[in-house]
């Protein structure tokens, strides 16, 4: 009974945009997500913990190149590949 919550945390959480997270309990790369969503980019959500709450809140949110990959316990976005604006640097990158 103790052990669910080491379940939890063996997973990578992906926050797809309608809202619903779908859950990945091996390490997979961003184009193997990004080949499953079409027009969108994956990005990593960092987190802080807040002292006095129960909470965490967002601080920042890298973008992933296709070749990254997503380590269990991160916690990921799909965001809209219109929404991007990518500078030169990135695209000759082959982001």
């Amino acid at each position: 009974m103790g052990n669910c919550q080491a379940v939890e945390t063996a997973t990578t959480v992906i926050q797809r945009p309608d809202g619903k997270l779908e859950r990945v309990y091996s390490t997979v790369t961003a184009s193997e997500v990004i080949k499953s969503h079409p027009g969108h980019h994956v990005a990593l959500l960092i987190s802080s913990y807040v002292p006095h709450g129960c909470c965490l809140r967002v601080t920042r949110i890298k973008l992933l190149r296709p070749s990254d990959s997503l380590l269990l316990a991160h916690v990921c976005r799909l965001i809209c590949s219109e929404g991007i604006r990518l500078s030169p640097i990135l695209l000759q990158n082959d982001i």
